[in-house]
């Protein structure tokens, strides 16, 4: 939508060519729903049936016999359904007469328990009204002056009533009977030839109609093409052929699951049901109705309804909420917004075959989507995958001022990472596309402050609760898991990083100050940086920005700080990072410095050698690097840490000497 958007914006013409091609295809394939929906229908068969041709064909059977073989199967069975559906309805026509009694009586039934007789009661008050009204107005239109008899009319004559005639139809012979009565099959009956034709024909030169479509759509980029079209292929196949095996399964289990409780037909509502669940949503609805309906014109009571009822229920829980989502997965890659918009579009288009054939055809559009970039917006629009990246979604959620979201999206990613990943992972590349704003003057002073002040939120919301978790408990929560090959839940316990290996000039209480180095967005980098540290029992706290500046860097509290990590989002300004690293050292002549060079986290930022040659200290790139940073500094012993703090975290050999930087990856 975005890139139709801005080609309406950068082109009107061309916009207007869109809207006239998009309109021009709707009116085709509305107009020519008799000659496409018959193509569609081979093309959707085909696909099922392709699978079953090419492993004939690896038997050595040749070309033209696996098709033949397939095509015959696949005709006996839909015709078998056909004789059965038509059997059972004859047999149920021939018995309904039987069940009228029961239904009429159902309903009167019904009518006089709701309330008392109320609905019958406020029919007949309607009727009263409706004949008052009537009366009034015939009153009206008599006692009106301009319909009364002028003094020059006569009274008219009585005359006799007129003649009934009717006019008597010859009887028709047995062609025309015939003919009569084949009328309405003829039309379906000439699709379904169609249908045949053309799936003999799709499945006989597959491989010649391939190539003419990557000849006629992307002869240019045959590798895209290709990927498209097997992409769209397995899905399609893939997704009908389990649709059947699903709706087969839930056809028996109810036709089986009625004939047990006694529903006459149960073979004609089986297929029914698992005819109609191919229909999105509607369809097993509708399959249900008429077992119910039946159920209570047959049975006196109301017991046979309620098993029904319960049957269809259980049934339909299982298939829908367990069976399906297992089976289907990421076939189909429709959103379930997409399912609905697309079974309304096909349906006004093409009627109830539309609807059947809504998903499978959505599903076309949302593979040409994924793999032609002009129609990229179909697979935004109508795709399963996220509309935006976690990182995106982080970052709209701290514009919008709402840190539960984030807290939400932060818990879920818990179950299968530690805080720091997290934060590494999600939370910083959402503050550098926050600082790329900054950088364009589109996000001012204003709107950072608020981002901070939800960050604020978000790092409270994520502290562990005081007293509820037990030392294991928190050890899992905040260790940093190195991960296996291939797998990002469980983590390898030899391989974890656990706070004992904190040295002991870093566990003491405020060793380690975490300072913003421009703006609010650098004081939410330095927050979330203090509560890892934290978690990990390194003695961390944290200072904003604006505590280094001219008026308050006398007032910044550097009792017992070790160690200060300057948190950058900003490498723009090489000469801004000298300037607040010479202040720092004034402030703070004893203790170490840290930079954490945030905007090179994951390649984000260029390696720029002007900031190389301008800021010597040691630089960390991310979260995780910065922890495995005090993890693998040597310690000093507990007796000097304990008498001189200052004095121990500064010795030299301690601390790496400035020039140097960490050369670590995040997790």
């Amino acid at each position: 939508m975005a890139q139709v958007t801005a080609s309406l914006e950068t082109n009107p013409r061309d916009g207007t060519r869109d809207i006239v091609t998009f309109a021009a295809i709707i009116a085709a394939l509305y107009f020519g729903s008799e000659i496409l929906v018959p193509i569609a229908l081979a093309i959707l068969l085909s696909f099922v049936l392709a699978p079953a041709v090419r492993a004939l064909h690896k038997l050595g059977l040749g070309r033209l016999a696996p098709v033949g073989i397939t095509v015959l199967l696949a005709f006996i069975v839909i015709a078998s359904l056909g004789l059965v559906i038509a059997s059972q309805m004859k047999d149920l026509a021939v018995d309904l007469p039987r069940y009228e009694t029961t239904m009429v009586r159902k309903i009167q039934y019904v009518k006089g328990m709701s309330s008392g007789g109320v609905i019958q009661r406020l029919e007949d008050a309607i009727a009263k009204v409706n004949t008052a009204i009537d009366r009034r107005t015939a009153g009206v239109v008599n006692a009106d002056p301009n319909n009364a008899p002028g003094p020059n009319t006569s009274k008219a004559e009585p005359t006799s009533p007129p003649m009934p005639v009717q006019v008597v139809e010859p009887t028709p012979g047995p062609l025309a009977t015939m003919m009569r009565l084949a009328a309405p099959l003829l039309h379906p009956l000439g699709t379904a030839g169609i249908v045949l034709i053309f799936v003999i024909f799709i499945l006989l030169q597959r491989e010649d109609l391939r190539n003419r479509a990557i000849r006629l759509f992307g002869a240019a980029d045959l590798q895209r093409t290709t990927a498209a079209m097997d992409d769209g292929a397995k899905r399609l196949s893939r997704y009908l052929l389990t649709q059947c095996a699903v709706n087969a399964v839930a056809g028996l289990i109810v036709g089986v699951s009625l004939w047990l409780i006694g529903v006459p037909s149960p073979v004609l509502l089986g297929i029914t049901f698992a005819c109609l669940r191919f229909i999105p949503y509607v369809g097993p609805v509708i399959g249900a109705l008429l077992p119910i309906v039946l159920a209570a014109a047959v049975d006196p009571g109301w017991s046979m309804v309620v098993w029904t009822v319960v049957t269809l229920l259980i049934v339909e829980t299982v298939i829908g909420q367990v069976v399906e989502p297992f089976a289907y997965g990421h076939n189909t890659g429709l959103s379930p917004i997409a399912i609905v918009i697309a079974a309304t579009f096909w349906t006004v288009l093409w009627g109830p075959v539309g609807l059947f054939l809504s998903t499978p055809l959505t599903v076309c559009l949302v593979v040409l989507g994924r793999h032609v970039e002009q129609l990229g917006f179909l697979n935004v629009l109508l795709g399963d995958e996220p509309a935006l990246s976690p990182m995106e979604t982080f970052y709209q959620r701290m514009l919008a001022n709402d840190p539960i979201e984030v807290s939400d999206q932060a818990q879920k990613c818990l179950h299968e990472m530690s805080i720091a990943e997290y934060y590494d992972s999600v939370a910083l590349p959402g503050l550098l596309l926050a600082q790329d704003d900054v950088a364009q003057n589109r996000l001012d002073l204003g709107r950072q402050s608020q981002i901070k002040t939800a960050a604020i939120e978000v790092v409270e919301d994520l502290q562990p609760q005081s007293g509820g978790d037990d030392q294991a408990t928190r050890r899992h929560f905040w260790t940093l898991r190195k991960h296996k090959a291939g797998d990002h839940k469980e983590p390898t316990k030899p391989d974890d990083l656990l706070p004992d290996q904190v040295p002991e000039q870093f566990r003491l209480p405020g060793s380690i100050l975490c300072v913003g180095a421009r703006g609010p967005l650098d004081d939410a980098a330095a927050l979330m940086l203090a509560q890892i540290l934290t978690g990990n029992e390194i003695g961390a706290r944290a200072a904003s920005f604006t505590s280094l500046s001219k008026a308050e860097i006398e007032q910044l509290d550097i009792d017992g700080v070790s160690l200060i990590c300057l948190s950058a989002l900003d490498g723009g300004s090489p000469a801004f990072l000298r300037f607040v690293l010479r202040r720092l050292k004034r402030r703070a002549p004893h203790a170490e410095i840290l930079v954490g060079a945030w905007w090179r986290h994951n390649g984000y930022g260029p390696m720029d050698q002007e900031i190389d040659e301008a800021v010597r200290e040691p630089k960390v790139t991310g979260f995780v690097d910065a922890v495995r940073f005090f993890l693998s500094q040597p310690s000093v012993s507990n007796a000097v840490a304990s008498a001189h703090p200052k004095l121990a975290a500064s010795q030299p050999g301690k601390v790496p000497a400035q020039g140097s930087e960490v050369a670590t990856s995040p997790a």
